[in-house]
């Protein structure tokens, strides 16, 4: 115990630096470093998600690399190829630069800063590297969040999270049928606690930011 409050409180010295870094750069230099740091991280998974979806469609047409699909349906935790190339395949990227932007406030969350988790992604699993959430507890348990080792690996694990949970099934059911931006989001309620309120801010995000130019 007496390590974890140690780490508890280097964790806060270094993000209280990285804040009095960034506290007096106007909202649109603020702005400029978020989309300097996640749009080419973003884009580059987006491509390989892309190009994987596009690979495993053909492998099933003509039906060869049966393991590397076996095991693909495995990790999304499907059984039929149709349920697989839907969660294989990637949404927009301007409904993930809005998700990013109002997860991590900007590039400038300690989560952000500490541990590359750019869309507050949580953690059950003891060992894995994660940070724990120093003011948010959830029935008496402490919140932990993921550690990722970049940028880049956030955004797979984001992806991964979206492709694969329960909760977001009707989300993939949508997302494989129809590529309207504002429509799609509307199944993403079950990420916040906000419902409604939180797909509302998603839609508000897109148009004020205009973040559909990445599509």
């Amino acid at each position: 115990m007496k390590y974890l409050y140690i780490i508890i409180f280097l964790s806060i010295n270094l993000f209280s630096n990285e804040i009095e870094k960034t506290k007096y750069i106007t909202v649109e230099e603020r702005k400029e470093r978020f989309y300097t740091l996640l749009v080419p991280a973003i884009k580059k998974v987006h491509f390989e998600l892309k190009q994987q979806h596009k690979n495993i469609f053909w492998d099933i047409f003509y039906e060869r690399n049966a393991n590397e699909i076996s095991k693909l349906k495995k990790k999304y935790k499907v059984k039929t190829d149709r349920e697989l190339l839907v969660a294989l395949k990637p949404h927009q990227i301007s409904i993930t630069l809005a998700q990013a932007a109002m997860e991590s406030s900007w590039a400038t969350s300690r989560f952000f800063t500490l541990a590359n988790n750019v869309f507050g992604i949580w953690s059950i699993n003891s060992k894995e590297p994660r940070i724990a959430a120093l003011q948010e507890r959830k029935e008496n348990q402490t919140i932990w969040l993921k550690k990722f080792n970049s940028i880049e690996d956030s955004v797979r694990g984001y992806y991964m999270l979206l492709g694969r949970a329960r909760a977001y099934a009707e989300f993939r059911k949508v997302r494989y049928q129809n590529n309207n931006v504002y429509e799609l989001i509307k199944k993403l309620d079950s990420y916040s606690e906000l419902d409604e309120q939180y797909t509302n801010e998603l839609a508000s995000m897109i148009k004020y930011n205009n973040l559909t130019k990445y599509d």
